[in-house]
């Protein structure tokens, strides 16, 4: 890890590890979040030891913001022709890893983000501070990283259209009540909560702990297929004109504003 990595690995005990993610101002994912979290990820599943990962971001209105669609082009890009795209890749590994991933999540969990949240095995969310969406239709583009083929899952059919069609926010009350996340707790309590969850986990036997997540795998994921075939998708939107369009109104605004593009884009809806 450089001094400028927008992720930071810290392991407090052999069993634990923690990653905060901090990409000032508004935690966008770029391209060496992608290759240091897959860095991370890679390393921690050949780790005898680990059995719990805290995720959680180093800025209080921001857990993982979407992509940086602007340096959207500098992604990592795997080789071979049939190679799984790296951020698909990401998720799928976390889905599967044989240790527990748990989110601490504070400010906004958007597009990329929410849909890396969503990869997650557990999600605590701040009561008064979280909220989340999945905001690519409203700028034009389609969700890729799981979020068509996960949220469906978690919240039902008809809820995961409203999310990903309206393009709006949710607080994390909504989001707990329709099962989006595993808890929303007040924000005070929401840190004690995680670290003694992670160390309860971290307590038990480390392969009781992998075959009950593979078991409840098996009845509850997505084919990794589909999630290859979506980030295909939404490379594609891209390039789409419905897109560039809005890209292109969006930048003055942007500019002017000094804000993410995407939330700016929305609220010109």
């Amino acid at each position: 890890m450089t001094q400028d990595s927008t992720i930071v690995l810290e392991r407090p005990t052999p069993k634990i590890a923690r990653v905060t993610f901090a990409n000032p101002p508004v935690n966008l994912i770029v391209s060496e979040t992608v290759t240091r979290l897959d860095e991370i990820v890679r390393e921690l599943d050949d780790d005898p030891d680990i059995q719990v990962i805290v995720f959680t971001s180093g800025l209080p209105d921001f857990f993982f913001n979407h992509f940086d669609l602007a340096a959207s082009a500098a992604f990592p890009v795997p080789e071979g022709e049939d190679a799984v795209p790296t951020w698909t890749d990401i998720v799928l590994r976390l889905s599967k890893a044989p240790y527990i991933t748990i989110a601490s999540i504070r400010g906004r969990t958007r597009g990329g983000g929410n849909e890396l949240a969503l990869a997650f095995d557990l999600r605590y969310a701040s009561r008064e501070k979280a909220m989340f969406g999945q905001p690519e239709v409203g700028s034009g583009l389609l969700p890729g990283g799981g979020g068509t083929e996960r949220l469906p899952r978690f919240i039902g059919r008809d809820r995961a259209l409203e999310v990903i069609l309206s393009s709006d926010d949710y607080d994390a009350s909504t989001a707990e009540r329709w099962g989006w996340i595993t808890r929303a707790l007040p924000d005070a309590e929401l840190d004690g909560f995680v670290d003694t969850m992670a160390a309860r986990l971290a307590s038990f036997d480390r392969e009781s702990l992998a075959s009950a997540k593979a078991m409840v795998n098996r009845a509850s994921l997505p084919p990794d297929a589909d999630l290859v075939t979506a980030y295909s998708e939404f490379a594609h939107s891209l390039t789409l004109p419905g897109f560039l369009a809005r890209a292109a109104s969006a930048e003055v605004l942007v500019a002017q504003a000094g804000l993410e593009y995407i939330g700016i884009a929305n609220q010109q809806a």
